[in-house]
Formats: C-alpha cells, structure tokens, sequence
C-alpha cells in the first residue's frame, strides 16, 4: 500500500527526535540508525518508502568488475528498480572501507524520482552526493569501489542498516541529525501524533524562550500549561 501523501507531509514537518519519542511510546526503542549521517544537513526531510539492497562480504572469485556488464547485477538493477518516491536503504554491514555507491548511480536515483539513499557504509564520490538535489546519508566518505570487500546479493528483502531492522515498506525518515524507520503499519498515527507534538513542543519552546521554567510546563502537570497551549495554538492556527 502506498504512503498516504497526508503522512508523507506531516512527516516532512517532524522531527526524527520526536518520531523517536512518539516510537517509545511504544515499545519501539531502536528505529534511529546508528553512526549513519546526512551528507547535507540544513535541507528538507527525507520521507519515503523502503526500497532495500543486501550486501555480504565479497568473495573474490565470483565479484571480479566484469560483473558490472551483467543487467541484472542486483546493485544496478536496484537503482533502476527502486520506485520513485522510495528511499534506496542498503546493508553494507557497518563497513565503510568500501564504498556502496557512487555519483553516477546516486545522480540515476535522484533522475529517477527516488526520495533518498541511505547506507550505514560508505559513499565515493561524496562532494557530488552532497550537491545533488536528493537526501544522502552514510556512515563516512570510502573511495573504493564496493566491489573490494561488499557483493550485492538480494533486493527488497528484509536487511539490518545501521543495527535496525528494515523491511521494505517501512516508512523512512531522514533530517539534519540522521534516519528513522518507522513499521508501515504504523506510519499514519506515528505522523499524526509527532505534528501534535511538535506543535506542543513549539510553544513550550517559545514560553521558555520566555523565560518561563518547565516545571509543570514540560510535561504539562500544571492545568494551566493546557490552557495555554490551547490559545497559542487558535493564535498560531496550529
């Protein structure tokens, strides 16, 4: 089932360090990938559906560069096959000695519509990533070709990415601190319950700018905090 475009934007507008509270709240406490960064901070959200590459360790005799002449090499044919709108999240297993891409087909994904790339490796190439008109996010910059030490094996298959879990489908977020995975059965009330929060935490945010104490403020154990927040927001049209 496709993201409903509702969640899409609300989940443009949260943050991952909200989406990681309303999560909790759940009993969900490791969705936030792990020493995976953005290679731009300061641009939009990133939001979009699952699209996955596995990578193994590669074994020599069967990852020569020739196999790159071969259509249907599972790392070409995911960034031909990732739907537009999708985010592109690979398995390098936590080894950026070796790149998981680079320029020529992060600059084919965002061509395509893709939403984003993300890897808990390396990228090569990574001035030119930065600069394109798409989210990327990895652990560190790694000038040698993946095909040194990482051999693309499956695609759209359940992976771990930066000691997550992540199964095609889920709805990934990316800001300027890094990338969440929400569960896809739980995208729509993660959405609508982070715009409420963060609509709170904006006005506790401007009240403390204030000069106002948390205390019965944040959380809101004082009545008169509610109060509050409920006028700011018919002033705020929030």
């Amino acid at each position: 089932m496709a993201l409903n475009p509702t969640t899409r934007a609300q989940l443009m507008k949260v943050s991952t360090a909200t989406l990681c509270t309303a999560l909790f709240k759940r009993g969900l406490r490791n969705q936030f990938l792990q020493d995976v960064h953005p290679l731009r901070a300061g641009r939009a959200n990133m939001v979009g559906e699952a699209f996955t590459l596995r990578y193994i360790p590669a074994r020599e005799d069967l990852n020569p560069i020739s196999v790159f002449q071969n259509p249907d090499h599972p790392q070409r044919k995911a960034v031909e096959d990732c739907p537009p709108g999708a985010v592109l999240v690979i398995d390098s297993r936590k080894d950026a000695r070796a790149a998981s891409a680079g320029s020529i087909l992060a600059s084919r994904l965002m061509q395509r519509g893709v939403a984003g790339l993300v890897t808990d490796g390396g990228f090569r190439d990574t001035p030119d990533i930065a600069a394109l008109d798409m989210p990327a996010y990895h652990h560190r910059p790694s000038a040698p070709t993946n095909l040194t030490l990482h051999q693309a094996i499956d695609i759209n298959v359940p992976i771990g990415c930066g000691d997550v879990a992540v199964f095609p489908g889920d709805v990934v977020v990316g800001d300027s601190e890094g990338v969440i995975v929400i569960p896809a059965h739980l995208a729509d009330e993660i959405a609508a319950e982070a715009t409420e929060m963060t609509a709170f935490e904006d006005f506790v945010t401007e009240k403390v700018m204030e000069g106002r104490t948390i205390i019965g403020l944040y959380p809101p154990t004082n009545p008169q905090a509610l109060t509050d927040f409920a006028a700011w927001r018919q002033a705020h049209g929030r």
